[in-house]
């Protein structure tokens, strides 16, 4: 439980520091863009599998929603950012159907993957 609010804080610190002017130029691609989108994607994967296994929502999608509020202004980014949180949702869902040993221990990996890329992200493009 404290991973993943780590996660949930750096994910907002990031969105703070980095959904600036720069995040509201149409079309404008920030040199971090592929990190994100993967962090969006493991996002969905642990929300569907947390949501699966813990039996509720933990607020992900919310957390996600004010992350994609924050940081993608542009329609085409928004666009981006909630079709890999999508993707990641449904890959799981396609393959987990109830909670087992290998969810929970995907779950751990993904959250676990998903700190250090936002850490990462943090690191190298926050102020």
């Amino acid at each position: 439980m404290k991973t993943m609010t780590r996660l949930y804080v750096l994910c907002l610190v990031f969105a703070v520091v980095c959904g600036g002017a720069l995040a509201q130029t149409p079309s404008f691609k920030p040199p971090y863009e592929d990190k994100l989108i993967r962090l969006s994607e493991i996002v969905g994967s642990v929300h569907y599998l947390r949501t699966m296994c813990m039996g509720g929502d933990e607020g992900w999608r919310g957390k996600m929603q004010e992350l994609i509020d924050l940081e993608a202004s542009d329609p085409e980014r928004r666009a981006r950012l909630i079709a890999a949180f999508n993707k990641g949702y449904r890959s799981f869902a396609s393959v987990h159907t109830k909670c087992s040993d290998t969810a929970i221990e995907a779950e751990e990996l993904y959250r676990k993957q998903g700190l250090v890329l936002a850490s990462e992200i943090i690191a190298r493009y926050g102020n």
